[in-house]
């Protein structure tokens, strides 16, 4: 068990070097370490720190974290290859905290986390003692009533029956004194249904609701509309999440551009068809300015690099008005092009993943362009999504519940603009051979 903890220090220490700082910084903003969700990644919460850092929290004390397999067992208490349970990512968080708190020189911290990313925080703040460094717990759209409530021979962490909840829910409170909770939760989250629909199961009642992801002692806020991401990601989660942890209104909802972004992050992987944190070597990555209006190449590549053991890909300085082209070739996979809108503000959390898996239909393409959403749902009548000049396909109307649409051309589409609109954000794709193994992506940042 020691050695298992001098472990977790190990790995938490080497995600967070970095010079530590003074004790004495009276008046400093507390520190805030943010936790992704079920099979994410810490650049979702890019948005968000760029909103921190722009209502002049300091850079230094704003930290999004990668868990290392951030995919949930089937069976909570059965071990799983490239998956996690439950009581290792408390273990995990447990030894980011103490390792964060070194590194700023912070008694305590507060600590936001999205879905499944509440978990450990309510497990290492109730029943770890956490409560003693930890200021602030935000829990964002976290299932803390499961997902469900039914029998069966796999028990996951999302399932009222589990172990893992049961502790967790069977008090008196859901709190503890010490550390002040807040949850926010919406009527749109695509993992607080009645029906069992989203779960594979419909016509079977889930024994949940909207109102799950409240707690007991805590200060619950519902923001109707937004989705199971977004009472993360969204600018009216962030106003919630600054007041708590400030105690006053953010200056600005707004992101304020940095004149030269410096860019940088990791490169990361599939394991086993499940999406893992760990790093990828001998992954090249390459960087071009595009034409906002035809996502056409400006020149040559402005960074090229490939990978070592740590995955990471950067540093490269930016426009902060300039649309980009990444190129991602990682062993294994598709060549990935991604396409972004500007990017304001640096950042070391751009990581960067393989796709999921290529269907069928996918294959059956002469090109393949998606448009996805990280950091929330395309929900109907809510959104304007359009690609390639028409309604997406994929069209659910009702709850929030598909990230990623696709547009699959024919194969002499390749090298032509395919632009994609949500909402206010364009970003104009090119398409690209599947034939060559190649496929596009348009990535909305907001």
């Amino acid at each position: 068990m020691e050695t298992s903890r001098r472990n977790l220090l190990a790995l938490a220490a080497a995600t967070l070097a970095a010079p530590r700082l003074s004790r004495a910084q009276a008046g400093a903003p507390t520190p805030i370490l943010f936790i992704h969700g079920n099979g994410d990644h810490a650049a979702l919460w890019l948005t968000t720190l760029w909103r921190f850092e722009s209502n002049g929290w300091p850079r230094d004390r704003l930290l999004a974290v990668n868990m290392p397999d951030p995919v949930a067992r089937l069976n909570d208490e059965t071990p799983q290859d490239h998956r996690s349970g439950s009581a290792e990512q408390t273990d995990r968080l447990a030894a980011m905290i103490e390792a964060f708190r070194a590194r700023t020189g912070a008694d305590r911290i507060a600590l936001v986390g999205n879905s499944r990313g509440g978990n450990p925080i309510r497990d290492f703040v109730v029943h770890r003692g956490g409560n003693r460094v930890v200021s602030h717990a935000i829990l964002c759209g976290t299932p803390n009533r499961g997902v469900s409530n039914w029998d069966g021979p796999q028990i996951s962490e999302f399932n009222a029956r589990s172990a893992f909840l049961r502790r967790l829910n069977g008090g008196e409170t859901d709190v503890i004194e010490g550390t002040a909770f807040l949850t926010i939760r919406s009527d749109n989250d695509l993992f607080a249904q009645t029906d069992g629909r989203f779960l594979g199961r419909p016509g079977v009642p889930t024994g949940t609701d909207m109102d799950g992801p409240a707690l007991r002692g805590a200060t619950n806020i519902l923001i109707p509309g937004l989705d199971h991401r977004e009472v993360a990601y969204h600018w009216r989660a962030f106003r919630e999440q600054f007041r708590f942890i400030a105690d006053r209104e953010p200056e600005r909802l707004t992101v304020t551009p940095e004149a030269r972004p410096v860019l940088n992050g990791q490169v990361t992987g599939i394991a086993g068809g499940v999406a893992t944190n760990r790093p990828v070597p001998g992954a090249t990555v390459e960087i071009f300015r595009v034409d906002p209006t035809t996502g056409a190449r400006l020149g040559e590549a402005i960074h090229r690099r490939e990978t070592g053991p740590d995955g990471i890909w950067g540093p490269v300085t930016v426009a902060n008005d300039g649309c980009l082209e990444f190129v991602m070739a990682a062993p294994g996979h598709p060549i990935v092009h991604t396409f972004r809108s500007p990017f304001p503000r640096s950042t070391d959390v751009l990581h960067l993943r393989p796709p999921a898996a290529l269907t069928d239909a996918d294959r059956a393409a002469g090109c393949l362009v998606r448009m996805t959403r990280p950091r929330g749902y395309y929900s109907w009548p809510r959104d304007v999504v359009v690609l390639d000049g028409r309604e997406a396909a994929e069209r659910r109307d009702g709850v929030a519940s598909i990230a990623t649409v696709s547009a699959r051309l024919p194969a002499d589409r390749a090298g032509t603009a395919v632009p994609g609109l949500f909402n206010e954000e364009r970003i104009v794709a090119r398409a690209v051979p599947l034939a060559e193994n190649r496929i596009a992506i348009a990535e909305m940042t907001w």
